[in-house]
């Protein structure tokens, strides 16, 4: 009986360290994931009243020509490597978690405004494309209006995430 109980507390000693090890790499990527997602939010605020300046300034092609280099760099360099951590780190923190949350409805929210989001993200490289190419037939008010919603689905996604409604 006595041989039992250091045993045990090797065990439990053991759990412990797994535990500890398991939060620390848990907060890690939630870390990570926050950091990735508050890069991309910036990029899906700011690219749209790029747009803006871009559409106001058509007719001047030495202004237009750094919109559309401001452009690119924002989309291709910070927003779309922004875009895949957040998801990445996200879908390790579910690993992490347990893929047993994915029952529940907040995180399914969640996934779904990301998934908003994500197709938003493409929507506007597919706006970069068409004024670079001057194909666009949206007006600065348009991409004022569209730069809200982004902000939108942030409200609505730290809500939901704060409050986990069942």
């Amino acid at each position: 009986m006595v041989s039992f109980i250091p045993q045990r507390l090797g065990v439990l000693i053991i759990l412990k360290n797994v535990h500890v090890r398991i939060m620390t790499s848990y907060l890690l990527f939630k870390a990570l994931h926050l950091i990735a997602v508050v890069s991309w939010m910036a990029g899906l605020l700011y690219l749209p009243r790029i747009f803006v300046y871009h559409v106001e300034n058509k007719e001047k092609k030495q202004a237009t020509d750094i919109f559309e280099v401001m452009e690119k760099r924002l989309f291709f360099y910070i927003m779309t490597p922004s875009m895949i951590l957040t998801w990445l780190f996200g879908v390790i923190l579910i690993y992490l978690n347990g893929f047993e949350i994915l029952s529940q409805l907040w995180i399914q929210l969640k996934f779904i405004l990301v998934i908003l989001l994500s197709v938003f993200h493409e929507y506007l490289g597919r706006c970069i494309f068409s004024l670079k190419n001057n194909t666009n037939v949206k007006s600065a008010k348009y991409f004022r209006i569209i730069n809200e919603i982004p902000t939108i689905l942030l409200i609505l996604i730290v809500f939901i995430v704060i409050f986990k409604p069942i």
